[in-house]
């Protein structure tokens, strides 16, 4: 058996026997992992409020090979943000975040995730409720572009030709992205991306804000990460977090939109 002491957010947690509790965490050092606490419920000198979802710090992980539960022996917080509770377009923000996390990454060293987590986390937090959703598309596409998986936006999915940056273009969900006017004409479906939801999807991918005009637009641009991911990750599973998180803001006048064709 190991010890790793490793940065990590806990992203979920539920209760287990009479006193324990199971995390899952994604942790710098060793990607995503499910641990047991034990006794977390029935003392609070060991772990305080460092159980609480969203909570990051280093955690003290005993791994042992072939075992598919870890033990924590100690998680000493940095970070609580009680702030995504406080609000419900947060938490549901948050939760996303946290859903394709787990459900996509890996039990491998990702930094790179590790961090788009936290900076994403931090970024709808500090998101006045009216901007939360378009903070959660940011960071849900640059978890995403860690994972391996981020679309194409400036070169063709197909011939990998360059694509003007400032013209519509079809943007295919099989091919993975833009194509160009070529192979639009042969793809047997897609979707025409304006020039406003190309420099937003462009900006997200690149860890930067973009502020969408209105709900409207940010309902379109659920819509296309949700199509994205059952193109190319959802293994025909529900995505339940995702599914509140786009319903709960749904109003009849933001079904259609014409930004996203």
């Amino acid at each position: 058996m190991s010890l790793v002491v490793t940065d990590a957010i806990v992203l979920h947690a539920f209760d287990y026997l009479e006193s324990s509790r199971i995390l899952k965490l994604v942790t710098r050092e060793a990607g995503v992992r499910s641990v047991l606490a034990r006794g977390a419920r029935r003392s609070k000198k060991r772990f305080g409020t460092s159980l609480d979802l969203y909570a990051q710090g280093s955690a003290e992980l005993h791994m042992k090979i072939g075992r598919e539960l870890d033990t924590l022996s100690d998680f000493d917080v940095r970070r609580a943000r009680p702030q995504l509770a406080m609000q419900l377009s947060r938490f549901t923000g948050a939760s996303t975040i946290a859903e394709l996390t787990l459900r996509f990454a890996r039990d491998a060293a990702d930094p790179g995730l590790f961090d788009a987590v936290e900076a994403a986390l931090d970024a709808i937090g500090a998101a006045p409720p009216e901007r939360a959703r378009d903070v959660t598309l940011a960071g849900a596409w640059r978890v995403l572009r860690e994972l391996g998986v981020a679309p194409t936006v400036d070169n063709c999915a197909e011939c990998h030709a360059s694509v003007d940056p400032d013209a519509a273009a079809m943007f295919s969900h099989p091919a993975g992205g833009t194509l160009c006017e070529r192979c639009a004409h042969l793809a047997r479906a897609g979707r025409t991306l304006p020039p406003a939801a190309r420099n937003a999807l462009r900006a997200w991918l690149s860890g930067a804000e973009h502020p969408l005009a209105d709900a409207q637009a940010a309902r379109a641009h659920q819509r296309l990460l949700r199509e994205f991911l059952a193109e190319h990750l959802s293994e025909d599973r529900p995505l339940r977090a995702f599914d509140v998180w786009e319903r709960e803001t749904l109003t009849g006048a933001e079904t259609k939109h014409e930004g996203v064709a």
